[in-house]
């Protein structure tokens, strides 16, 4: 009776044994004790009851098994790296699948961290605690590092906005397979990366080591501390001998002391750099100009440790008799390995109007000198110009024909040929009936040039070339136009361009566009009329700058030479010397 017993015992403990390794999960991590940046392996086994019959053997997918909810070891372990493996057998003829999960779980801090109990197919693991210990291992120093960061800065502190270049540095050894390195981030800082990542080779206590270098460009926004995150790298390498190994690693970088903007600074805008200039250049060099003479002046502001958008807008005040038209500033800032360097370039367009002596203004840009911890500023003298009359004409006589009477006429008896009275003696000069011929048959020339292009040309046009005949004034009537937002803007520049190219017939904007090969004259004419008929009728919301400075681009376009089968005239000054 009682072996009869016994017996029953061992076959409902079997059948029970073959219960439990039908569903059931077991979780063995490699430690349960180790240091930050040490890499925890978790291995987590499971078992589950297979259904492999002839209907679904060809589509049988090891892959499609269920796996256990490894996610809730997040947030105090990131999952690193994970890998999965499977096996197939017979227990009392059933098919029984054992699946093998290893998981590489880097600790997040320090202390007693717990993987909490994981679930499979129904069963549940039991809760595991880890402890994370500060620090590195006894024997580190007697063993070579895997990896390491190092993390250095140009200065020990800086002021608000002051340029503060980082570099962070990669050791490790083996041949790298994947890698992440974080990037330095701070929501009260700007940070700008200088350039590519440098690769190379250091030796570190006998130890080959491959690197990998970083520079940033950080710029503090908040005076006080700086704290920046830790730089953390997380990868895998292949050893020598074909095995992977995992790396990680973090190193913190030290508080950076942020000062505030001195109280001595006399500038507007504050500008910490290195270095900081101003120059100039486009003018002549001799102070001599005449009225009407286009000039160019080019101010180039550069800033050693700035970005360009913190660069201040250069003055544009000019004397009364200079006009002037700017273009729109130029902003560039180059990267290099020892930070930014930010460049502001200002052209403008200048025409005296006036003769006499006109002084551009001294230009004075105050910035904070941070190698001598000093205010210092950058200064362009004052400039003044001579502006004499116009070069390629005579200067204008002290009194017009029409602000003074005539003078009388002294009694003399009619002149019966204009030939014979004013050149006496010209019969017995045959070169003078010779010029004289010539000069006829020249004049003749010129009448029936003038005759051709009237009969092309639009009524309009020909009315507008006999009331005002220069080019030049028909280009200051149009620049006052355009600045004031004037409504004949569009009359006059095409008043203008028949001025200027007489051999063309210019009917709308569009043609001049076309003509000049610049698109941006009509879409700024185009907004000009928008203005004029929108919410401020009045156009005083319109930017004129920009068409004033398609206006100069038009003007510095030289009218290009007529071809063999024009038959116009070339103009008896041309357009390169001033008039």
């Amino acid at each position: 009776m009682v072996k009869r017993t016994v017996t029953l015992l061992a076959l409902l403990w079997l059948v029970l044994a073959s219960a439990v390794q039908a569903d059931e999960l077991r979780v063995e991590p490699d430690r349960t004790r180790l240091y930050e940046g040490e890499v925890l392996t978790l291995t987590v086994k499971g078992r589950m009851k297979i259904d492999i019959n002839l209907g679904n053997l060809f589509d049988f997918n090891l892959s499609d098994l269920p796996s256990p909810d490894i996610e809730k070891v997040e947030p105090d372990f990131e999952i690193l790296a994970r890998n999965q493996r499977y096996s197939i057998q017979t227990i009392n003829g059933d098919m029984v699948g054992e699946i093998t999960w290893t998981y590489q779980l880097a600790p997040t801090r320090t202390g007693t961290l717990t993987i909490p109990p994981l679930t499979f197919k129904g069963t549940t693991s039991k809760a595991i605690d880890i402890e994370v210990v500060p620090g590195a291992p006894a024997d580190q120093g007697a063993r070579p590092r895997d990896s390491f960061i190092e993390l250095s800065a140009d200065k020990a502190e800086v002021y608000v906005q002051e340029q503060l270049v980082l570099t962070v540095k990669l050791f490790f050894t083996g041949n790298l397979i994947r890698g992440e390195l974080s990037e330095p981030e701070h929501p009260d800082a700007v940070v700008e990366a200088l350039g590519k990542q440098r690769e190379y080779t250091r030796y570190r206590d006998g130890i080959r080591y491959r690197v990998v270098e970083r520079r940033y460009a950080v710029f503090p926004q908040k005076p006080g501390e700086l704290e920046l995150p830790p730089i953390r790298f997380e990868g895998q390498a292949r050893t020598p001998e074909g095995a992977l190994r995992f790396l990680r690693d973090s190193e913190e970088f030290f508080p950076i002391p942020v000062k505030p903007v001195p109280d001595s600074f006399s500038g507007d805008t504050w500008l910490p750099a290195r270095n900081l200039t101003l120059e100039e250049s486009g003018l002549p060099a001799t102070p001599q100009v005449h009225a009407g003479d286009n000039l160019t002046r080019t101010l180039v502001l550069r800033a050693d440790g700035l970005p360009a958008e913190t660069l201040p807008p250069l003055p544009d005040q000019v004397p009364p008799g200079l006009r002037a038209y700017p273009d729109q500033p130029e902003r560039d800032t180059e990267v290099g390995q020892d930070g930014l360097q930010g460049r502001l370039r200002q052209t403008i367009a200048l025409v005296p109007v006036q003769a006499g002596d006109m002084t551009l203004p001294e230009i004075r840009i105050p910035w904070w000198d941070t190698d001598t911890d000093s205010e210092k500023v950058a200064v362009l003298d004052a400039r003044t110009l001579s502006v004499i009359g116009s070069a390629s004409s005579p200067e204008p006589a002290p009194a017009t024909p029409q602000a003074s009477p005539p003078k009388p006429e002294p009694a003399a008896e009619p002149a019966t040929g204009p030939a014979v009275t004013d050149a006496p003696g010209a019969d017995r000069n045959p070169w003078f009936w010779v010029s004289l011929i010539l000069a006829a048959g020249w004049g003749l020339s010129v009448a029936g040039w003038w005759w051709q292009r009237g009969r092309g040309a639009p009524a309009e046009s020909r009315g507008e070339r006999d009331a005002d005949g220069s080019e030049r004034a028909r280009y200051d009537q149009l620049i006052l136009a355009a600045r004031a937002a004037s409504p004949d803007t569009p009359r006059l520049l095409l008043r203008w361009m028949r001025a200027r190219y007489p051999g063309q017939r210019f009917r709308t904007v569009d043609d001049v566009a076309a003509f000049l090969g610049d698109h941006s004259l009509a879409a700024e004419l185009a907004r000009l009329e928008q203005a004029r008929f929108g919410a401020q009728p009045d156009g005083h919301a319109y930017d004129h700058r920009a068409l004033l400075a398609a206006l100069e681009r038009a003007r510095r376009q030289r009218p290009a030479p007529t071809n063999g089968n024009d038959t116009a005239l070339p103009p008896l000054y041309p357009d390169n010397l001033s008039p």
